[in-house]
């Protein structure tokens, strides 16, 4: 497969969507929203092409249908996609149901059913709990164990571009008896890596049940008020500080795309039980990076980290989710958690990255920022990088508008 070319002249070049990704989404170029999968700087219309499958499941603008259908459905729609075009014989009937994707607005790839938001990188944990209960307490007593995780909120998860609003909430800070109700002065990101359920389950279901039920990936953003997480967050974890928004990268990496980087999630530092035992290397090799742009002003990359830094798998959140009986469904959304790495340019989250406010990052152009600013830009792309090509997942962006006006009734 590392050798396939494909006749899309843009697609063999410098680009996030060779032949060997071909991910999935929903565009719309004013003629309304449809399927589409990326080819080079194309999007190819599978509602229009000719692909021999169901085209049923091609009619409605999300792709909960192909996901429903199962893996054998997802196997041979790959494979088609493949020859339709890599073989020069299909080309002219292929050729005029590409659309470029300057031409296009990508909109929510799929229906989210339910959100579950992890917990599962081991060094923005460890970053985390330092700040705020020290070295010595940095880790819960329960993390080397089990994939923690809390049920967001499905309504919240929105496609890259989306504008965010920067959310009203209580919030009291350490001088304050008590709480008042103001916008959010300690907005911030969570570089996540989202993975997305294609078939159901009832009951438990192994590690390697898991993976084969999971569809494709995203890049995930948590926006986290930290500030509003800070005050309501005991005894019950993340609740408003954390249901402004999450936004997902437009394109969905397939399982079969993702293949070829494979690698074995970092050594246990003390056994897992059994039911989250993995029968083969479950995690991935995927770069990752944060951009942050000011308004009117220059791209700035961050911090820089790897997907392999994950303690827990995907498959192994998943097959954690079911364990107590919860049945999950078709479109559910687990996002893995902040991924970071072990040096200080490799934090997944602005908290990290300023050290809660008293070390603020220096943008080039001389200004600070310790949270998002309104008008920032915040941007996570990540990339596999293969023999000879590359796969991306798109930009995952999202800009910063102010607080919205208070009504009187609130005041």
């Amino acid at each position: 497969m590392t050798d396939v070319k494909s006749w899309v002249a843009s697609a063999n070049g410098d680009t996030d969507f060779p032949i060997q990704n071909l991910p999935y989404g929903v565009f719309d170029d004013g003629r309304g929203a449809r399927m589409g999968v990326a080819i080079g700087d194309q999007i190819l219309d599978l509602g229009a092409v000719d692909h021999g499958l169901d085209a049923a499941l091609f009619v409605e603008p999300a792709w909960n249908r192909v996901m429903e259908a199962g893996p054998q459905l997802w196997a041979d729609l790959r494979a088609r996609l493949i020859a339709l075009l890599s073989d020069e014989a299909h080309r002219a009937a292929v050729e005029p149901h590409l659309v470029a994707q300057s031409q296009a607005k990508m909109l929510m790839p799929f229906r989210v059913m339910e959100y579950t938001d992890f917990y599962a990188g081991k060094y923005h944990a460890m970053n985390v709990g330092t700040i705020f209960r020290g070295a010595e307490n940095a880790l819960p007593a329960n993390w080397l164990s089990i994939p923690i995780g809390y049920n967001g909120r499905a309504s919240s998860v929105v496609v890259s571009g989306t504008p965010v609003t920067r959310p009203w909430g209580q919030v009291k800070g350490p001088n304050d008896d008590l709480p008042r109700f103001a916008p959010s002065a300690r907005f911030d990101i969570e570089l996540e890596f989202g993975a997305i359920v294609g078939q159901p389950s009832q009951g438990m279901i192994s590690v390697a049940q898991a993976d084969e039920m999971i569809f494709g990936y995203v890049l995930l953003n948590d926006w986290s008020a930290r500030d509003i997480q800070a005050w309501e967050y005991v005894p019950l974890g993340p609740f408003q500080g954390k249901a402004t928004a999450t936004t997902i990268s437009p394109w969905i990496v397939t399982r079969a795309a993702l293949a070829p980087f494979r690698i074995a999630t970092p050594e246990r530092e003390r056994p897992l039980l059994p039911y989250l035992s993995e029968p083969g290397p479950m995690n991935y090799d995927i770069a990752l990076e944060v951009a942050l742009q000011p308004e009117n002003g220059a791209e700035t990359v961050i911090s820089q980290t790897n997907t392999r830094e994950l303690y827990y798998s995907a498959a192994q959140q998943l097959a954690h989710h079911t364990s107590s009986g919860c049945a999950m469904r078709v479109g559910d959304l687990l996002g893995s958690g902040t991924i970071s790495g072990v040096t200080p340019d490799s934090r997944g989250s602005l908290l990290e990255m300023s050290w809660s406010g008293k070390e603020p990052l220096e943008l080039p152009d001389g200004t600070t920022r310790s949270f998002i600013e309104d008008g920032d830009t915040l941007t996570l792309r990540g990339a596999a990088q293969g023999n000879g090509y590359r796969i991306g997942f798109g930009d995952c962006a999202g800009q910063i508008l102010p607080a919205a006006d208070l009504p009187d009734w609130a005041k």
